[in-house]
């Protein structure tokens, strides 16, 4: 059991490190809080766009680490808890 929590620790590790790479890599939708707020004077009404190609598989690829990076945490917290490793 001990091999199994040093995995999923190194697993957790790894997921970590490519989640703030997905997050960092991503492009904002609107420059700025003013843009946030106030539109993003694009002429199309805000800062709204969609993503489309690669930044859509980007923005969809950190979805995925972040469910697995819950799921990694969640178990390493039962097993912590419950004095399994």
């Amino acid at each position: 059991m001990k091999q199994i929590n040093n995995a999923l620790v190194l697993t957790e590790v790894i997921l970590a490190v490519l989640l703030m790479a997905g997050v960092l890599i991503q492009t904002p939708k609107a420059t700025g809080l003013g843009g946030t707020i106030g539109g993003g004077g694009d002429g199309l009404g805000g800062g709204y766009r969609t993503r489309r190609g690669l930044e859509r598989q980007i923005y969809w690829t950190t979805w995925v680490l972040a469910a697995a990076f819950l799921v990694c945490s969640i178990v390493l917290t039962y097993i912590k808890a419950h004095n399994l490793a």
